[in-house]
C-alpha cells in the first residue's frame, strides 16, 4: 500500500503564517492521530499509512525520510493575490536558486530527493491564503474558514493515491467488486 507524507510548515507565532499547523491538526484528527503539541514536530511518530508533521521550514534532512513515501503533500500559507485563497497544485522536482540561503521550496526538496535517492514521489502543494502576519497565535477569520476545506482536499489526495493502488481482482478469484 502506498504511503503519504504530509509536511505542513510555517510559523505559529505569526498569525496566518501558522495556518498549516491548523490544517495538519484537522487532518490528524480525521486520521485518529493526536494533535501536535508545542515542540512536537511529529517526526518521532512516523510509521502510519499517512504521516504528518509540522515544521518551521523545509530542510534537506527530510530527504532521507521522504524516500519511504510515494506521495508528499506540502501545506503552507501564501500571500499572492492572483492565486486562489485555497490553492492546490502539483509539485515537480526542480532546482532553483533562492535569494535566501536558508529557504528551500517543495520543488527543490523533491529535486534533492531525486538526485540523491533516485526517488520521485507524487508531489502536491496545498496553499492557504493568509491575510494577517503579526506576532500572535491564532488565525484571521478568513484563514480559519479555509482550514477544513484544505484538510478535506488533503484527505481526498490521500484517498486517491490509496484507491489507485487497490489491486484489481483477477477473473475467477472469488472477489466481488
Amino acid at each position: 500500500m502506498p504511503r503519504t507524507f504530509v509536511i505542513a510548515f510555517g510559523n505559529r507565532d505569526r498569525a496566518d503564517d501558522g495556518v498549516a499547523y491548523h490544517v495538519i491538526d484537522a487532518v490528524r484528527q480525521h486520521l485518529g492521530q493526536g494533535t501536535l503539541e508545542d515542540g512536537n514536530t511529529g517526526l518521532d511518530e512516523l510509521g502510519a499509512q499517512t504521516d504528518s508533521v509540522f515544521l518551521v521550514q523545509l530542510v534537506p534532512e527530510l530527504i532521507d525520510t521522504l524516500v519511504n513515501y510515494q506521495q508528499v503533500i506540502f501545506v503552507d500559507a501564501h500571500i499572492r493575490e492572483n492565486v486562489p485563497d485555497l490553492h492546490c497544485a502539483p509539485v515537480l522536482p526542480e532546482y532553483a536558486m533562492s535569494p535566501f540561503t536558508h529557504h528551500m521550496t517543495p520543488a527543490m526538496l523533491l529535486a534533492l530527493l531525486q538526485a540523491i535517492h533516485h526517488h520521485e514521489p507524487v508531489g502536491h502543494l496545498v496553499s492557504i491564503r493568509g491575510w494577517e502576519f503579526d506576532f500572535r497565535r491564532g488565525l484571521s477569520k478568513k484563514a480559519a474558514a479555509l482550514v477544513q476545506p484544505a484538510a478535506d482536499r488533503i484527505l481526498r489526495l490521500v484517498a486517491r493515491l490509496e484507491e489507485s493502488s487497490d489491486p484489481v481482482p483477477s477473473p475467477g478469484s472469488g472477489t466481488l467488486g
